[in-house]
């Protein structure tokens, strides 16, 4: 029988993009047909690295990624090559949260699978708009950096940490940056900048309902663990060291993705 959580962790461990890509497409064409045994104790190959990535591109820490002007061709490539690593990280944080934490609702698994399938939808759009660019630069053409999976690793114990820190804070702040990135592409003008604001206004509508997500099972952990949400999530930040948030905040955006109105007025400067 095929079972999703073991078919989500086979396609984590894909090393190649575009196989990645496919296999999470398959996988949910056809969730219906999986069998789904949320209570089974799963584990990669002992050989195994998580996630399966490619060779390149090249990891390096944040600070030593180099930056580029946006008003040159490169980077314009630069700025799309970012853009799709974050996507693909995506995919693989959304795979992990389906095969790595047993015992939650059916409705869970499917959610995040949906999820998967909608970043690799994200990834396969800035993929292919980063290759049209003069020279045909790909995903590997840049060094990047892992900040995204190192959160994955540091809640990989714990669900409800998952759920607070990767959809609600890291994937949230990308619902805060998209619309002055696109202001900056709108004043930069020319056909690659305009696509390339089409395409954050697919990414930045599908991940208002990726944050939710995020928030709905938060919630949902929080009340059958009788945890307060926002004095949880303020120990669970200092406890994973994660990134502090600073403004602006898309607030409206925010607002659709289910943040309550005591978390928005908690945020840096609101109140």
């Amino acid at each position: 029988m095929r079972c999703l959580r073991s078919l989500a962790l086979r396609a984590l461990l894909s090393p190649d993009p575009t196989a990645k890509v496919d296999a999470v497409a398959q996988l949910w064409q056809t969730r219906a047909t999986c069998t789904l045994d949320s209570h089974a104790p799963l584990q990669p190959p002992a050989n195994a690295t998580l996630p399966g990535r490619p060779a390149q591109p090249v990891l390096v820490a944040p600070a030593q990624v180099p930056s580029r002007q946006l008003n040159s061709p490169s980077g314009l490539a630069a700025l799309l090559h970012a853009l799709a690593h974050i996507e693909f990280n995506a995919i693989n944080l959304a795979l992990d949260a389906v095969w790595r934490f047993a015992h939650m609702p059916t409705a869970y698994y499917h959610d995040w699978l949906q999820v998967a399938a909608e970043e690799a939808q994200h990834f396969t759009l800035l993929r292919t708009h980063l290759q049209s660019l003069p020279g045909q630069p790909d995903y590997g053409s840049f060094a990047a950096h892992d900040g995204l999976w190192q959160m994955a690793q540091r809640t990989a114990h714990d669900v409800v940490a998952r759920m607070a820190l990767v959809p609600r804070t890291l994937e949230a702040r990308g619902l805060d940056a998209t619309p002055p990135m696109q202001a900056k592409l709108r004043a930069l003008g020319g056909p690659a900048a305009q696509r390339t604001v089409e395409i954050l206004d697919i990414i930045v509508r599908d991940e208002v309902g990726h944050v939710a997500i995020g928030n709905h099972w938060y919630g949902w952990l929080c009340q059958q663990r009788q945890l307060h949400p926002l004095r949880h999530y303020r120990e669970l930040v200092k406890h994973h060291r994660a990134p502090r948030l600073q403004p602006p905040f898309n607030l409206a955006a925010r607002q659709r993705a289910g943040f309550s109105a005591e978390e928005l007025a908690d945020l840096p400067g609101q109140t």
